[in-house]
């Protein structure tokens, strides 16, 4: 085939290939929704004190070594989540500090793990599924054996979960997986089990919602209860046969329930609950006194970006638009490029 055979088939490829992506256009994704029977976590910043139990406890429930940050190696001192830390408390600090839970001379603490998103950019992004997202718990799980290693979660992450473990000789991805591996042992997360105020607390996602919506309809100095550990069954029978969106009414109905709880008082808190619909929703919810982006923590739009993503790329990939485009290009390119052979366009020598 000569080189004017060769574009003259090319063209008619093309046009071929561009009429049949043109009677099949792709459909845009819409944002995941989530499993009914979703779990996660109501991570309270007016709650924490500090005390980073749940950070040793994650590490005893999931095999984590000690991580050091200063020269005398006698604590476990993480700074940030890595490959040795699944989850880790941070501190915000301004001017003096004279109060807690207050953005102006004031400090409060914020939890960073997985937000296991309701439709997760890492989940989309791995080209080999070692990135997972369980159908009924909709627990974000990652398999190493599965793994090749590219690193696309970590780049795809808003939230800078997943970490890589460049220090080892067989590196892996490390982020927090909700202790999915204790639930066959009718336990859940270690976080939540050690929490001596109920900041973190476990258990589904749709009644740790009507929890945090309880504790926003609070006035400040209210005087009332907080759960601690799991919102266990019989709580959210209690929730399930009250009127909607009454929080402290439904809440009467915890009589006798073994639940675990404290009395308190309400503090001060943002009308905001973070992950309710940032990203198309977290199955970690969190409550706070203080800003969330001060807390280190993005202002995101509510649709995700893998919605976003997929969508783009099927609209170019689905409908052959990227290829066809290519190809356009370097047969452009070649045509300028390739001198003219004797015969072709030219008079003989």
């Amino acid at each position: 085939m000569d080189r004017r055979t060769f574009f003259k088939a090319s063209l008619a490829g093309g046009t071929a290939l561009a009429a049949g992506a043109a009677s099949c256009p792709a459909q845009a994704r819409e944002t995941h929704p989530m499993p009914p029977e979703a779990v996660g976590l109501l991570f309270d910043s007016v709650l924490c004190v500090g005390c980073k139990a749940c950070v040793a406890a994650c590490k005893e429930a999931n095999g984590m070594p000690m991580e050091f940050s200063t020269k005398d190696q006698y604590w476990d001192t993480p700074l940030d989540i890595s490959g040795k830390t699944l989850n880790v408390i941070k501190a915000y600090r301004n001017g003096k500090m004279e109060a807690k839970d207050r953005e102006e001379n004031g400090f409060a603490f914020i939890k960073k793990s997985c937000m296991h998103c309701v439709d997760p950019s890492c989940v989309s992004a791995c080209p080999v599924s070692a990135m997972k997202k369980d159908a009924k718990t909709g627990v974000v799980t990652y398999d190493k054996d599965a793994c090749i290693g590219c690193r696309y979660c970590v780049a795809a992450c808003p939230f800078g979960v997943p970490r890589f473990t460049y220090d080892s000789p067989t590196p892996q991805i490390s982020k927090c997986q909700l202790c999915i591996h204790r639930h066959k042992d009718g336990k859940y997360a270690a976080c939540a089990e050690v929490c001596p105020t109920g900041a973190t607390l476990y258990g589904k996602v749709s009644v740790l919602r009507e929890e945090a919506q309880r504790r926003l309809a609070l006035k400040p100095g209210d005087k009332t209860e907080f759960p601690r550990g799991h919102l266990r069954a019989a709580e959210e029978k209690a929730l399930q046969g009250a009127p909607e969106g009454k929080g402290e009414q439904r809440r009467q109905g915890w009589k006798d329930d073994g639940a675990q709880r404290y009395p308190g008082v309400a503090g001060q808190y943002l009308q905001h609950i973070y992950g309710e619909k940032e990203f198309g929703g977290t199955q970690m919810l969190m409550l706070s006194g203080v800003s969330f982006q001060k807390l280190g923590y993005p202002d995101l739009p509510p649709r995700s970006d893998a919605a976003t993503s997929e969508t783009l790329q099927h609209t170019l990939y689905g409908g052959l638009i990227a290829p066809i485009a290519v190809l356009g290009a370097l047969t452009f390119i070649a045509r300028r490029n390739v001198k003219p052979e004797d015969g072709e366009g030219g008079q003989n020598g």
